[in-house]
């Protein structure tokens, strides 16, 4: 799996507009998804992606809604990623979350 090709444009399309600088993610978490470096990075509480463990990335369990309710993602009124999406980016971290 590709971060570039295949990850990344879920990210946009589903994360990006709240956690970028300035979006109510980012102000909440400090956690950015404007980059491969930013997303690696993780929030000011710890890592978000745990490369080589997709059960226990944090990213994951908040998509598949495996965290308290008010804190899965996407937030409000958002659909949620579709189960498809998450696992290719499932797949990405279980094969080492690499920049490609």
């Amino acid at each position: 799996v590709s971060y570039s090709r295949d990850v990344k444009p879920i990210l946009q399309a589903n994360c990006l507009s709240c956690h970028q600088e300035g979006g109510a993610g980012y102000e909440t978490s400090g956690f950015s998804m404007a980059s491969y470096d930013e997303l690696m990075q993780g929030t000011r509480f710890g890592p978000m992606v745990l490369p080589g463990d997709s059960a226990g990335s944090n990213l994951i369990v908040l998509m598949e809604g495996r965290a308290d309710p008010s804190i899965s993602m996407p937030h409000g009124s958002m659909d949620p990623i579709p189960s498809e999406e998450i696992a290719i980016i499932r797949n990405w971290i279980a094969q080492g979350a690499k920049n490609n």
